[in-house]
């Protein structure tokens, strides 16, 4: 009896609560329980019985229904099965009489067809016959035609051939001698050219001997102008080809080895004589100058403005 719990529940609860200074008005319950699960021992004996009252419920409702179905089912096909055997009945039937309806429909279309056929190969020779007559008078018409073109063709060959042939005989003709007179002139050009070329090579070879000569003679005049000068001035611009050409070999040694007196390799003394060898190597230069040209280079030095000469 809720309303029963709930008066002892104020009962019980409200002179604890009214000494605290709270006065219960109204309240809900929300859930009831103990600690040793008193409450819920209860309730589970009564849950079980409707659970099971339940369950045998189900299964009688469900075996009825199943009972029900099947019945059901077997009905359905009973009916399906008379239903199929009078549909194939009906079918047999049909098929029947339209075996025998095409039987009928095929007899008629053969004989229609067959008369269809005598009278068509009837009309056909008719037709044969006359497409004969039209291919004869064709014929006739063709041996005219051909004739005829016969005559043209000849007429044709006498026009194309005959006097195109004369005709290109002339053009032939004309074109050789046009190819004459043109390989004529382009002789004659060629041989204009080529006398026009040596005429200026010739003319070329000319100007550079007399550029040649002028330039000569005006060497010979500076030289017979400044005397030695000019003959040292030649000397010296001869002097490094002549150089490069005797040390041209040397260009190709890949070490040069210097032996001494001494046991010790290069010292001081060694190099001052390297140095004394090269002073007396420049030292031969003037004899040899005088030598080949006659000229003394420190008399021709002595002649030079501001120039000094040491013995």
């Amino acid at each position: 009896d809720r309303d029963q719990f709930a008066a002892l529940v104020r009962e019980v609860a409200s002179p604890d609560v009214g000494r605290m200074g709270v006065e219960v008005l109204s309240f809900t319950i929300k859930d009831v329980y103990d600690e040793v699960e008193y409450l819920d021992s209860l309730g589970r004996g009564q849950t079980a019985i409707v659970k099971r009252d339940a369950d045998i419920g189900v299964a009688v409702a469900e075996k009825e229904a199943g009972i029900m179905e099947a019945e059901c089912e077997k009905l359905r096909k009973d009916a399906h099965y008379q239903a199929n055997t009078l549909v194939a009945s009906s079918t047999r039937d049909y098929e029947k009489k339209q075996s025998e309806f095409n039987q009928e429909v095929n007899k008629a279309k053969a004989e229609s067809e067959l008369a269809y056929k005598l009278q068509e190969a009837k009309e056909q020779q008719k037709v044969r016959a006359e497409e004969i007559q039209i291919e004869i008078v064709e014929r006739r018409k063709q041996i005219e035609l051909e004739e005829q073109e016969i005559l043209c063709n000849e007429k044709k060959l006498d026009a194309e051939v005959k006097q195109p042939a004369e005709a290109e005989a002339f053009r032939l003709q004309q074109m050789a001698e046009g190819q004459r007179v043109v390989t004529v002139c382009k002789a004659q050009g060629e041989a204009d050219t080529i006398r026009l070329k040596g005429l200026a090579q010739a003319y070329v070879i000319e100007q550079r001997g007399l550029a040649e000569a002028e330039r000569m003679a005006l060497r010979a005049d500076a030289y017979q102008k400044y005397g030695d000068v000019a003959m040292l001035n030649l000397v010296l611009d001869t002097l490094p080809k002549i150089a490069a050409k005797v040390s041209a070999p040397l260009s190709k040694v890949d070490e040069i080895v210097l032996l001494s007196g001494n046991q010790g390799g290069l010292d001081a003394s060694t190099l001052a004589k390297l140095g004394q060898d090269f002073t007396t190597l420049v030292g031969n230069v003037p004899p040899a100058v005088r030598a080949m040209t006659g000229i003394d280079l420190s008399q021709t030095f002595a002649k030079i403005p501001g120039a000094t000469t040491s013995a």
